[in-house]
């Protein structure tokens, strides 16, 4: 006689629990990784598995990466992997249960694998088969995920040696948490998407100026509490407005893209450097950890880049930066004017290199006495003075 809860019923009440538990955690996570080792985790445990996979399939360059692995690791097996992928060639299974059957109007139902050999997927499951035997694995079931109505990847879940193989019915519960975690994933990257719009610049593609923002304020709180460097460099696009008038806003706008793209090479030069629009004609670089002679450095190549665009007069930069004797720099807002105040005194003076506060030392001066209507003019809005 089974005990209680062991039935059909209990079965069943236990699988339902997984999947709205699987479901709750997709719902809960907040980032693409956090979405995949929910998962990964809920599969796993909703399997009674010892291992789980999630793997995206990438079309374009003929392979399967794998974006999680959670569970008893193999050798050589990373949590988040850099670079785990398996040519579609090696694993022709993939598209003939991710694509062919799903598109020719089948189900992209799960399926079962196991050391001891093919089984019902004879002649698709070679590869898989050594690799459970080398990782010392006794099966697995694969379950192909479905996003946006196209095959998106597969989840795959193993049981070690000497443990229970999957059957049936495990195949079929697996389709069912491959389709919930398909809703968790896209839930994610609609969040993903919005999160990218809400901080990047249209025209461009670089940060906007609430990305700077946060971005900031977190620099000044590293810079306080173990005194890392923050840089900012200012830049003003000179010759904008003789362009939009004379040759039209499209041929400014081109003028913003490609200035856009000198500073994000320029910004590549500085490790992990945000580059930003923040409105209009005027443009930043931030950087955390580099000191104030690379960044100086940097944003004089800048300027000579920005010298030989076909179109523009170039542009006048300031910058501003810890490593420079500016004094205490306790909030984002200081910075920001010193750095402002460089790069206006950079475009009254027509400068061709940057104007680099602490060095010019009527920068500080100006920085601590501008009023507020110029911070207004110089639109570096939505903070106090």
């Amino acid at each position: 006689m089974r005990g209680e809860g062991e039935g059909v019923g209990g079965t069943e009440d236990v699988r339902l629990r997984a999947v709205v538990s699987l479901a709750q955690a997709m719902a809960a996570a907040h980032s693409p990784r956090e979405s995949w080792r929910a998962a990964a985790l809920g599969a796993r445990d909703a399997l009674a598995g010892n291992f789980a996979a999630l793997s995206t399939w990438e079309r374009e360059l003929g392979r399967l990466r794998v974006l999680v692995n959670e569970g008893e690791r193999a050798e050589g097996e990373e949590e988040f992997p850099e670079d785990e992928t398996y040519p579609v060639h090696q694993f022709p299974e993939i598209t003939e249960f991710l694509h062919e059957r799903w598109a020719g109007g089948g189900e992209p139902n799960a399926w079962v694998e196991t050391a001891a050999g093919p089984g019902d997927a004879a002649g698709y499951c070679h590869e898989r088969v050594t690799a459970l035997r080398r990782r010392g694995r006794g099966c697995c079931v694969v379950a192909p995920i479905v996003l946006h109505g196209r095959a998106w990847g597969e989840l795959y879940v193993a049981r070690p040696v000497g443990a229970p193989v999957f059957d049936a019915a495990d195949a079929d519960f697996a389709t069912v948490l491959a389709s919930v975690a398909a809703a968790g994933i896209a839930q994610t990257e609609r969040l993903e998407e919005v999160r990218r719009l809400a901080f990047t610049d249209p025209l461009t593609g670089l940060a906007n100026r609430r990305a700077v923002d946060v971005r900031l304020d977190e620099a000044i709180e590293s810079h306080r509490r173990d005194g890392s460097v923050v840089s900012l460099v200012v830049c003003d696009l000179n010759g904008l407005k003789r362009v939009n008038d004379t040759r039209g806003h499209a041929v400014g706008d081109r003028l913003l893209e490609r200035f856009g793209s000198v500073l994000s090479l320029c910004g590549a030069m500085l490790p992990g450097a945000l580059g930003a629009r923040l409105g209009g004609d005027e443009f930043c670089l931030l950087a955390v950890g580099p000191s104030s002679e690379e960044v100086v450095r940097v944003a004089s190549e800048l300027c000579v880049r920005a010298g030989e665009l076909e179109l523009g007069e170039g542009v006048a930069c300031g910058v501003a930066s810890t490593g420079d004797p500016i004094g205490p720099v306790r909030s984002a807002r200081r910075l920001f004017r010193l750095a402002d105040a460089a790069q206006y005194r950079a475009k009254a003076a027509r400068s061709v290199t940057p104007v680099v506060a602490g060095r010019d030392g009527a920068v500080v001066q100006l920085a601590d006495t501008v009023g507020p209507e110029r911070v207004e003019r110089r639109r570096f809005r939505g903070r106090g003075v």
